[in-house]
């Protein structure tokens, strides 16, 4: 029994885990929390964020938002292009806040980089605020040489249409699968958190393309299939 276990379960885990031989892997703050996704394109990931703020970078409760990316194109090519949708899921104690950019690291580096929609400027190696560091690329509302936002654009609370957009992520030579990490965003004009009125929301997690969750269940299908078979009873035989 002990052996079929821990055969059940390695098999599991492989399935789960293989990874696409092209496209786009997406790496969350936990180890071993990737999505990928194979071919030139298709799939999309939600990364969900908590805002931190002050020297301690402590939660600020009720400071939330996600983002939606989708894979357009460009496995195989220097050009990734992807849809992006956010929402700024922020509630009490926080009565007012804006969503005013958002960026993560690239592997390999990117060359250069566009995007459109509710943010559309862009930023190689910009530095975020709040002790936060540079990320590879962020895309924001405003101008300037640092990911800090600037304008008065963004996504609000409640804000249900216009913060869509596309990015392009341009590389030195064609690439056969990129992989995006240590996602942040930006928040401004926060009320309700006391003397806090901007911050950045750290990556918290994401959910992978329905593909990843089919594997996993196939991997635990076989494992509660083995498992009943094993627990059925056996006929007794006539001598």
């Amino acid at each position: 029994m002990k052996k079929f276990w821990v055969g059940a379960l390695i098999a599991a885990s492989a399935i789960a885990s293989t990874p696409a031989a092209a496209g786009v892997t997406v790496t969350g703050p936990v180890t071993n929390q990737v999505a990928t996704t194979s071919g030139a394109s298709g799939g999309s990931w939600t990364i969900a964020f908590n805002g931190v703020g002050g020297e301690s970078q402590s939660v600020i409760s009720g400071l939330m938002s996600t983002i939606t990316f989708e894979f357009v194109s460009g496995g195989g090519t220097n050009q990734y292009v992807f849809n992006y949708t956010i929402n700024n899921v922020s509630e009490s104690p926080i009565t007012a806040s804006r969503v005013s950019g958002f960026g993560f690291d690239t592997n390999p580096n990117v060359s250069t980089a566009t995007s459109t929609g509710v943010f559309g400027d862009t930023n190689l190696n910009g530095n975020y605020p709040v002790g936060y560091g540079n990320v590879e690329v962020c895309f924001k509302d405003g101008s300037g040489n640092s990911c800090a936002g600037g304008g008065n654009g963004g996504v609000v609370m409640g804000q249900m249409s216009g913060n869509t957009g596309t990015l392009t992520l341009n590389f030195a030579q064609a690439q056969s699968s990129i992989s995006l990490l240590n996602f942040v965003d930006r928040y401004q004009s926060i009320a309700g958190a006391g003397a806090v009125t901007s911050a950045i929301g750290r990556q918290t997690m994401h959910a992978p393309e329905p593909g990843t969750w089919a594997m996993m269940l196939i991997g635990f299908g076989a494992i509660g299939f083995g498992l009943r078979r094993r627990s059925q009873p056996k006929l007794l035989q006539l001598a």
